[in-house]
């Protein structure tokens, strides 16, 4: 992508200006962002979508009765679902971009953004005044337009407090600063922690949210750390790093206080951990397979493989998250090493998401294993 075009879908923008205008620091309406907009799945779809195990789903309505909301998780089969002309429902279906190559293309057009940062794209449903009420999140978002109208309120809410006792996490005393109704094609994005509140004004509305991902900093080192340590272990049991070391105490006097941990076992304890995070590649290559590992409800199609020798292209699948940074490429929570020829040619896998006949011809043999055994296991697909 040229970060330099302007974008019919940024509002005349490019990318680079987008970024450096209004990224993490204030909203964007842009009408038309794009034009002639034709929802890439239909009300039916998604509406079977919602029925299937592994999507995740949910059902809201505004109640008469207290606390007046209610939350329902899915699957959702169709009668489970009110009748589209009862006012104040919406559905919400997660990740539909994993599930339909059209609302994934639609998708691939933020890919201004890093890929490490792009979540997925979910779909609201809502019949009129459909809503999910005023909230605020802590990522970025596009809200784009796909089908009928919403009015969108929103403004800083500095020292906002969630109501109590409902089953969503909606703003008490809700004061927007700006309102706007966004037709099909209209687009609004809302840097982190601005107060929004959508509600659909009339039937068969249909709403598109591109969400970012914003790990939050003690969850993501956990989960390195975890990654971290289950590596070093593994090179400990393979050799890699010589011989474990084990707590020897030669010197260790007899206590009256047996309950107190000695200092020299904590001191070995913070040498431990410190030698696991010594080579700083080793927290580098954990941040890669945690940001390419799939959700828990991601599965891939095994397919009837194509000779190897009648490759003409090959494509990532949909589902597969593929990175790369100056030592390795990774792939769907594992990762590679990688240089040279083969480095440059899996980079542009993953910033094209497809090789052509040439490129595949020029990969080595062990670089064109890899690509069978992704092949393989669905995460990719050849022709």
């Amino acid at each position: 992508m040229d970060i330099q075009t302007p974008l019919a879908l940024l509002g005349g923008l490019s990318p680079q200006q987008f970024m450096r205008r209004h990224w993490q620091k204030k909203p964007l309406l842009v009408r038309a962002a794009v034009p002639h907009m034709v929802p890439p799945i239909s009300r039916a779809q998604l509406f079977d979508l919602a029925g299937q195990e592994g999507v995740e789903s949910r059902l809201i309505r505004r109640i008469a009765a207290a606390p007046g909301w209610s939350l329902r998780h899915g699957p959702l089969g169709r009668r489970q679902l009110p009748p589209v002309s009862q006012p104040g429902w919406t559905l919400l279906v997660q990740g539909v971009d994993l599930h339909d190559d059209g609302v994934h293309s639609l998708l691939r057009q933020f890919r201004f953004l890093p890929d490490a940062r792009l979540d997925d794209l979910m779909i609201s449903y809502a019949s009129d005044q459909g809503g999910v009420g005023p909230h605020f999140d802590s990522y970025d978002v596009f809200l784009l337009q796909a089908a009928g109208r919403r009015r969108w309120s929103f403004g800083r809410q500095p020292g906002a407090r969630l109501r109590e006792g409902l089953p969503l996490k909606i703003i008490e005393g809700f004061a927007p600063e700006q309102s706007f109704v966004l037709e099909a094609g209209d687009m609004l994005y809302l840097p982190p922690g601005y107060a929004h509140d959508g509600v659909a004004e009339g039937a068969d509305c249909m709403t598109y949210s591109i969400g970012l991902r914003s790990p939050a900093r003690a969850a993501l080192g956990a989960d390195i750390l975890a990654r971290v340590a289950e590596a070093h272990a593994e090179e400990l049991a393979d050799g890699a790093g010589g011989a474990d070391v084990h707590y020897r105490d030669p010197g260790q006097q007899a206590v009256a206080s047996p309950g107190a941990i000695p200092p020299e076992l904590q001191a070995f304890a913070q040498e431990a951990v410190a030698r696991a995070l010594r080579d700083p590649r080793s927290v580098e290559r954990a941040l890669g397979e945690a940001m390419t590992e799939p959700k828990p409800n991601v599965w891939f199609d095994l397919e009837t493989p194509v000779p190897e020798t009648d490759w003409q292209h090959l494509a990532l699948d949909r589902r597969t998250r593929m990175l790369y940074d100056a030592r390795h490429v990774y792939i769907n929570g594992e990762s590679f090493r990688a240089g040279g020829r083969d480095a440059t040619l899996m980079r542009r896998l993953a910033d094209r998401r497809e090789l052509d006949a040439r490129q595949l011809a020029a990969v080595s043999d062990e670089a064109r294993d890899l690509l069978r055994d992704w092949c393989d296991a669905g995460w990719a697909h050849a022709r």
